[in-house]
């Protein structure tokens, strides 16, 4: 009896790019590497959604659809290209009204596209059925999944074999089209055993000839493990990924797994030496680029957290660019409780944010103190229904904090009557900035909303983390100063005749020094005496919105600034009568905690 012939599908031009680098790539740094990998005979890639869409938008000043088709024209006519989408999130954190989803399928079909995989990261089957319908209307190949993780020690009712064959049965049951069927562990954490229990009834549940793909990551050091289990269970496909990010919070290595499998019932069709070369063009392709080395370790206490690699080096990446990677174990510590008091929904995207999210406000804040708007809407159900019912105390703080009741709606049905959801809002926005009004814009501002705007008008900003000449050391992760100047705090990192001053780089000279009468940062009119009261940053990031003007009354309570971190927007409200003074910062400023952001009189 022959061998099982395995298929694979390449991830590292997108998950491993999400999971090494933040997803923060150029377009034109890559393309070689997928022609040579595609000239070593590999005709499936993963090529974009997920973390990949928002970041190119956010991060790389590039359009994603320009990426997309790029990518096409590289791997060739014949090649299955696939993205990934989050159900009624498509490939953005909020969730999304039905045009809008309906918009996300056609547009991937028309730039490349021929497969999307569709996870909902909760296992809600209701956020699965239009969305997967959509990506089947639309001419692309549907690949539904069922997420798993491994729950934090001390949990139970969720993410057992018992718990996925319910979840498939739903799936099923809801006659959702489907053209392959994912079991998706963003993770890493599922013990081999369960996996293998997962798949083998999977394999007697789905009718004969579907084909059945496991994923993980390599994050916990068991990737390799899992995936041989997956395929004794009956898996037909595994997700693999090439150096320089593979294993770690990647994918295991093409190589790896080859290597695992000689000698067994199981092999690649592949052309190994050829794959060789393919990963020393990619090695040479990223040479450039900052390797957080979070990135390429084994982490035995993810299972605690659990925290997916796509998702790990994006928020430690934010870390770095809010100065506070200090805090990361931390955060990281926290996540326990989190994940145990939210009701247990995948540690995948947006759900993994929104743990990491509360997480760090409970560091930065104090336990449930400020819950974060993403995991206060979950666990009152606006993302759907989680697996178990969340914790009564954190369903009642996450009311009251946020003024939402809970709700057993719908998404679909939420958003689809959400006046600020949809195409209208998104054109209305369009109008606004003097932008052309196409499909593709149209979905940029839906997906990506004021910075997607940002990116049509000329206006984002690049943020790639790249080594320099110079110094294989990031200036970012150098030891530095904390200056206090006339209220706000400054982190100043100086290396040469070149300073980083809150995460902006600067040259500068010594000169005597010259005093400006009157003037606070940036050239403001100061407002730091006399009466005024100061309003601060409560946390790191970067400034948003400036909701007021100079010379404007506010009432206490009145909405003053939106900043952002994390990708969280935090709202600043004044905590007084009176009339805005001075402005000490404008939007796209990074402040720290405690920094004076403006002053009422």
């Amino acid at each position: 009896m022959g061998k099982k012939k395995i298929e694979i599908m390449i991830t590292a031009f997108r998950d491993g790019f999400q999971s090494i680098y933040g997803a923060r790539v150029f377009t034109k740094d890559f393309l070689p590497a997928v022609e040579a990998t595609r000239d070593a005979g590999i005709r499936h890639f993963e090529a974009g959604g997920g973390a990949r869409f928002q970041s190119l938008f956010f991060y790389c000043n590039e359009n994603a659809f320009d990426m997309m088709d790029a990518f096409r024209e590289t791997a060739g006519p014949d090649a299955d290209l696939q993205t990934l989408a989050r159900g009624n999130n498509v490939v953005g954190l909020e969730s999304q009204s039905s045009d809008v989803i309906d918009l996300h399928a056609r547009m991937f079909k028309k730039h490349g596209i021929t497969t999307i995989r569709n996870f909902d990261a909760l296992n809600d089957v209701n956020n699965l059925k239009y969305s997967g319908r959509c990506i089947h209307e639309a001419g692309l190949k549907h690949e539904v999944v069922v997420s798993m993780m491994e729950l934090p020690p001390g949990c139970e009712g969720a993410h057992t074999p018992d718990f996925y064959m319910r979840v498939l049965r739903e799936i099923l049951e809801a006659e959702i089209p489907y053209a392959s069927v994912c079991f998706k562990d963003a993770s890493g954490t599922s013990t081999p055993a369960k996996v293998y229990e997962t798949i083998r009834r999977a394999r007697k549940e789905l009718p004969e000839g579907t084909k059945l793909v496991f994923h993980t990551h390599d994050t916990a050091g068991t990737g390799v493990m899992c995936y041989k289990a997956a395929l004794d269970g009956g898996a037909d496909q595994l997700d693999l990924s090439m150096a320089p990010v593979s294993g770690g919070t990647g994918q295991p290595d093409v190589l790896s797994m080859w290597h695992a499998l000689r000698g067994s019932e199981f092999e690649f069709d592949i052309d190994v030496e050829k794959l060789r070369k393919a990963e020393e063009v990619f090695k040479d392709c990223m040479k450039d680029y900052f390797t957080p080395p979070e990135a390429k370790s084994v982490e035995p206490t993810i299972p605690f957290s659990p925290m997916p690699g796509g998702a790990l080096t994006a928020n430690t990446q934010m870390l770095r660019d809010n100065h506070l990677m200090d805090r990361y174990p931390e955060i990281i510590a926290a996540m326990g409780e989190v994940v145990r008091r939210g009701g247990f929904g995948t540690s995948v995207t947006p759900v993994s944010q929104f743990y990491f999210q509360q997480a760090f406000n409970n560091v930065m804040m104090g336990p449930w103190k400020k819950i974060a708007d993403g995991y206060g809407k979950m666990v009152l159900g606006y993302f759907g229904r989680t697996p178990v019912d969340p914790d009564p105390e954190i369903v009642k703080l996450a009311s009251e904090q946020l003024g939402l009741e809970p709700t057993d709606k719908t998404v679909i049905e939420l958003n689809d009557a959400d006046p600020d959801k949809g195409l209208e809002p998104a054109r209305a926005m369009l109008k606004a900035a003097g932008l052309p009004e196409t499909e593709e814009n149209l979905f940029i501002a839906a997906a990506c909303k004021q910075k997607g705007i940002a990116y049509l008008k000329g206006e984002a900003k690049t943020n790639v983390r790249k080594q320099t000449a110079r110094s294989a050391k990031s200036m970012d992760d150098a030891e530095g100063y904390t200056v206090d100047v006339d209220g706000r705090t400054y982190s100043v990192v100086i290396e040469g005749t070149q300073a980083v001053v809150n995460g902006k780089s600067y040259k500068f000279d010594i000169r005597d020094g010259v005093q400006v009468e009157g003037t606070a940062p940036g050239g403001k009119e100061s407002a730091a005496t006399g009466d005024a009261q100061p309003v601060k940053a409560q946390m790191p990031g970067t400034v948003n919105k400036i909701a007021v003007q100079v010379g404007d009354p506010v009432s206490e309570g009145d909405l003053l600034a939106v900043l952002e971190a994390m990708k969280m927007e935090t709202e600043v409200k004044s905590p007084v009568k009176g009339t805005v003074s001075s402005i000490a910062v404008k939007a796209g400023d990074s402040v720290a905690a405690g920094n004076v952001l403006l002053w009422v009189n």
